[in-house]
């Protein structure tokens, strides 16, 4: 808030203390204040009655009491919501893993490995346009984005979640929510977390606040591999990074040999033709000696056909060393092609192997919903596996739990889990308590709840073991009553909405199609008197 702003509501509140302490008081002021154009006398004797006197100077000390004690009272508010929005270092700042959206408090916290370490407040979509519940995953990053449905409007550091529009970005925060879906931030927060994140970030949006609580159960995957394993697939992306270098010399050398084989082939040519012309004059020279009439001619064209004849024997010799310096030539053309054509295709196979390890050492995510009774397992956005599955007491809703590993142990190879639970509406809601930084409000997982889901969940032994291969930090298992979201299709990961919660922000979009044109535009127009940080924000 803007210390101009805080000054003007300060003055306010001394003009409504007084107003409403004595009515006549503010009689008398509104008096003065619509005749101001009389006189100087009679401005005097409306602004201030002195029968009043006595009273006035109780109004005054009245007023600048409540008003020491209110601006004590708005100075504590601020403070706190400066500290709200501030950036949380209680340990050093690792990479985003998650971000969990209140709904109902209208803010955003993003958590590491070690725990909170990014608070900031936000405006969701609003009534009839509602920001979904559920949880979705960052899909698409770009700095400067303008919107395709809204009248081109200006999207900071968008973070996209759904290809239908919904999405993290910068934007005015009037306090309450106000937007047709997406999820605004502070223009200074929104470039920090933008600059912090990757693609793949999981953001759960919910009702309430949640907090997710380190968990330990042997349903819950840990890896067969080591790692050592990373170190192997990153050597695998040096060599294919190796090969293409390789491959881009070998193209050069090829290219480099050709052009001197040019060369070598337009001296060659040049001669060829100097000869041609020499043998052409010869045997002009040889027809005017037999058709010369005097002596003395005969004798100049003999002397001119010696002249020519030695200039071809000079022309031969010439040739035969251009030809004989462009054959190693045309060979080491030949045999860059060769080693060229080699690179490239040793370098498509160290690529496919690059990617396929960069591929593997990205997080796996693993849904499994009570609705179809079926597995998904994604990675990189792309399906991998889809089976059946047996769930206990099927009938039963089981809620929905988000587990994540967040970081192997101190040991190297086990990883270290952390579950984020919600209850549907028919069910009960975990207990709310003092979040980890002493904050009321924030709701604990129930640990009970998400150990009786994962012990309900019945996986082949041979598909356990094949996504135990797969899993690493940052991978995910989501168990929930809910099927899939339409929303997840081809370039996306799991998107999982609550069907008991407004839907508006996306019942109100369709899919479009991804266009990548783009345009100049004229740099965007805020108002001179509003902060970055403002959540004031001037109407039109």
């Amino acid at each position: 808030m803007s210390i101009r702003l805080c000054r003007y509501r300060r003055r306010l509140l001394i003009q409504n203390v007084i107003f409403s302490t004595h009515p006549d008081a503010a009689l008398d002021t509104r008096r003065g204040l619509t005749q101001l154009g009389s006189n100087d006398a009679q401005m005097e004797s409306h602004v201030f009655n002195p029968k009043h006197k006595q009273t006035g100077l109780r109004l005054a000390g009245l007023a600048f009491a409540s008003v020491a004690a209110l601006m004590a009272a708005n100075d504590l508010t601020d403070a706190a919501s400066l500290r709200k929005e501030q950036l949380v270092e209680s340990h050093p700042v690792g990479e985003p893993i998650m971000a969990i959206v209140s709904l109902r408090d209208q803010q955003i916290t993003v958590y590491d490995a070690k725990g909170r370490i990014m608070r900031a407040p936000v405006s969701s979509g609003y009534k009839g346009r509602e920001t979904p519940a559920g949880i979705f995953t960052v899909l698409q990053k770009e700095a400067e984005h303008y919107s395709n449905m809204y009248d081109d409007a200006y999207m900071p550091h968008m973070q996209r979640l759904t290809w239908t529009g919904i999405a993290l970005h910068g934007g005015p925060l009037p306090g309450h929510p106000a937007s047709h879906g997406c999820i605004r931030m502070p223009y200074d927060f929104a470039e920090r977390l933008f600059d912090a994140t990757r693609l793949g970030m999981r953001v759960i949006v919910w009702p309430k606040d949640v907090v997710p609580v380190e968990i330990d159960h042997p349903v819950l995957f840990q890896p067969k591999t080591g790692p050592d394993t990373a170190a192997a697939k990153a050597a695998v992306a040096q060599a294919a990074d190796e090969a293409a270098s390789k491959a881009d010399k070998a193209r050069f050398a090829a290219v480099t040999a050709s052009h001197e084989s040019a060369l070598a082939s337009i001296s060659v040519r040049k001669l060829e033709i100097s000869k041609l012309r020499a043998q052409t004059q010869l045997a002009a020279t040889e027809r005017a000696v037999a058709s010369a009439e005097s002596p003395e001619a005969k004798e100049r064209t003999e002397d001119t056909k010696a002249k020519v004849a030695a200039q071809i024997v000079q022309l031969e010799a010439q040739l035969a060393t251009a030809k004989a310096e462009l054959q190693p030539k045309l060979d080491a053309v030949v045999a860059a092609r060769e080693a060229a054509v080699a690179a490239e295709n040793a370098r498509v196979v160290a690529a496919e192997a690059a990617r396929k390890a960069t591929r593997d050492l990205e997080p796996v995510s693993v849904f499994i919903s009570r609705k179809t009774q079926r597995l998904y397992v994604r990675q990189a956005f792309q399906p991998i596996l889809e089976i059946p599955i047996t769930i206990q007491d099927a009938d039963r809703p089981i809620g929905t739990h988000i587990f994540t590993a967040m970081e192997r142990t101190d040991a190297g190879n086990d990883l270290r889990w952390s579950v984020v639970s919600f209850v549907g509406s028919g069910g009960d809601e975990p207990n709310e308590r003092k979040g980890r930084d002493g904050e009321v409000g924030a709701m604990a997982t129930g640990l009970s709840g998400a150990k009786t889901a994962l012990e309900r969940i019945a996986i082949p032994h041979d598909t356990f073991d094949r996504i135990a291969e797969m899993v690493s930090p940052r991978s995910s298992v989501i168990i929930s009553d809910e099927a899939l979201s339409s929303e997840t299709g081809k370039g996306t990961e799991f998107v999982v909405v609550m069907s008991d919660e407004p839907q508006g922000g996306l019942k109100h979009r369709r899919p479009y199609p991804r266009i990548e044109a783009r345009y100049d535009r004229l740099p965007y127009w805020r108002s001179p008197f509003v902060g970055r940080n403002s959540t004031w924000w001037p109407r039109f």
